[in-house]
């Protein structure tokens, strides 16, 4: 039991096995499915944490518009979830059936040729990934091979965020414009809505989420893990080593945007619906507080940090209806200031050297016996050994 403990300790697994119980075992046992609905809505923003630990934290590149993959993944599948609810029998007091209900209303008369793809789950599925993945990959390529980083970079993606939110506004007739797209009801007829389904789909997200951590535990271990933190800190000793340092980068980017999009895809599951709110400038910025609370360094953290944020934004409107922005500040500002590496760094910090402490004095405390108390077996040896006999 030592040794597996000490291995644990040393992959630093602990952390992810604790929230693996907890995902798995603890909210579903103690938590209504109401509830249980919202901390999966909240895992779902966690694929973006994550994601921003290993391009911020790990490549140090700072992105602010990462609700751009989150909604197009989000869109991708939920395409495929109205197409599969506007067959021509359900749609059949429409004007032109078989078509969204929000292109009837714009009076579109036949599917765009890009959404006739969409019809098919493995084709919505690999749009998940693919669809953010390449749009990072040209967008990173563009501006990493030119260097341009920082401050620079943050800002073009706020960009980015702002223009594919305005597009899919104005594009109404085929976006579901500022609602987006609503009603979702059915995966492949089995009804989404019902009790079972979401807690189904609950498991489902809780264990795509693990696996994500796992994926990126995998490359912080692997030698590229290695050059990311060296690219990060010292970018000029990886690049003048022979590395290309704007094709790294392109990849953490390209692995945040894909989890970010599996991330959307969950959330459109177990919500029901997808809209640009959830693409523009202010979605990206809370993302990044989800990462900034928990710890930009912790994967694990940063799960923690959107469930904290996500949890005190749902108490504080509730309770506080008419304060709970500025409470949301403050716990912000709070937090960050009091914990500068988030909630990851006051383990490392305060708990983690408590416990150490702790455990050190247990075994010195219990070797003492106490006065009056039996002698130790080795202790009367000695004093049944004769006198010529006894050590010095």
């Amino acid at each position: 039991m030592s040794a597996l403990l000490t291995q644990l300790r040393q992959q630093r697994l602990g952390s992810v096995l604790l929230l693996a119980a907890v995902l798995l075992v603890v909210f579903p046992l103690l938590l209504e499915p109401f509830r249980l609905g919202l901390i999966g809505k909240y895992l779902s923003y966690a694929f973006v944490a994550v994601g921003l630990v290993m391009l911020w934290g790990y490549a140090g590149v700072l992105s602010l518009g990462q609700g751009v993959f989150f909604g197009l993944g989000g869109y991708c599948m939920a395409m495929f979830l109205k197409l599969e609810s506007s067959d021509p029998e359900s749609t059949k007091i429409q004007s032109t059936p078989g078509i969204p209900d929000f292109m009837d209303w714009n009076q579109i008369t036949a599917l765009p040729w890009w959404w006739e793809p969409f019809g098919s789950l493995p084709v919505a599925l690999a749009a998940v990934l693919l669809v953010p993945g390449v749009l990072a990959a040209l967008i990173g390529y563009a501006l990493f091979k030119r260097r341009v980083g920082g401050v620079y970079f943050a800002i073009i993606t706020q960009a980015v965020a702002l223009i594919l939110s305005v597009l899919i506004v104005g594009q109404q007739g085929v976006t579901g414009g500022v609602n987006g797209i609503t009603d979702l009801r059915t995966l492949l007829g089995w009804d989404i809505r019902s009790d079972s389904a979401k807690l189904v789909l609950y498991f489902v997200n809780a264990a795509l989420l693990l696996a994500a951590i796992g994926l990126c535990l995998w490359v912080q271990r692997s030698k590229l893990g290695t050059l990311l933190l060296a690219m990060r800190d010292k970018e000029d000793r990886v690049r003048f080593s022979g590395y290309d340092v704007a094709m790294f980068r392109v990849f953490a980017f390209v692995l945040a945007a894909v989890l970010a999009g599996v991330g959307g895809a969950m959330f459109a599951l177990q919500v029901g619906f997808m809209s640009p709110s959830f693409v523009g400038i202010v979605p990206s910025i809370e993302m990044v507080i989800f990462a900034a609370v928990g710890g930009r360094l912790s994967l694990v953290g940063a799960v923690w940090g959107t469930l904290l944020v996500s949890l005190g934004k749902t108490y504080f409107s509730e309770t506080f209806p008419e304060a709970w922005l500025f409470l949301m500040a403050a716990l912000f500002i709070g937090v960050t200031m009091a914990f500068p590496n988030g909630l990851a760094g006051l383990v490392d910090s305060h708990l983690a050297p408590a416990w150490r402490r702790l455990r050190r004095r247990r075994p010195a405390t219990a070797s003492v016996p106490a006065a009056g108390g039996p002698v130790a077996p080795a202790a009367k040896a000695v004093v049944s050994m004769p006198a010529e006999g006894r050590p010095a």
